[in-house]
Parts: structure tokens; sequence; C-alpha cells
């Protein structure tokens, strides 16, 4: 996992996969979302951020109120599909 978070491509490309499975597997794009909104609490709290980019997020993930990073997640989700 360490060396998917030290690339941002590599980090979007991953996510994007997961998503892709995640929807082949009947989930709901709220489901993702949600999903993706839990992920980022846990990288905030547990991962110190590899690149630039990754810390980019992580302030605004930190500075957010709960709905904007709720729309951080759902964001980070399109971004990931476009980038599977």
């Amino acid at each position: 996992m360490s060396t998917v978070l030290k690339n941002f491509d590599t980090w979007k490309k991953f996510l994007g996969e997961r998503v892709k499975h995640a929807e082949n597997a009947g989930f709901s794009g709220e489901a993702i979302a949600n999903l993706a909104y839990e992920i980022g609490g846990f990288l905030e709290d547990k991962v110190d951020p590899q690149n630039d980019s990754n810390r980019t997020l992580k302030e605004l993930w930190d500075v957010g109120d709960e709905s904007e990073r709720k729309a951080i997640a759902r964001l980070m989700v399109k971004l990931a599909k476009k980038n599977a």
C-alpha cells in the first residue's frame, strides 16, 4: 500500500479500480461515496501523506467540515473512476 501512496497517479488508478469493482458488485454511487468518506477519515488518522498531492488533499480534508469532506470524497470517487 505504501508504494501506491507515493505516486498520485498510481493512487488514482488504484482507487479507480476499487470503485469499478464496487460498482460491479452492485454498490450504489451513494454507498461508494460513503465508503470514500469513511476511508478519508481513516487515512486522516492513520496515514502520513507520501506526496504533495496527497498532502494537499489532507490539508483540504483537515479544514473541511463534514459536508465539505463528503464533497471531497465524492469528487475523489469521480476522479478515481476517470483514471481507472
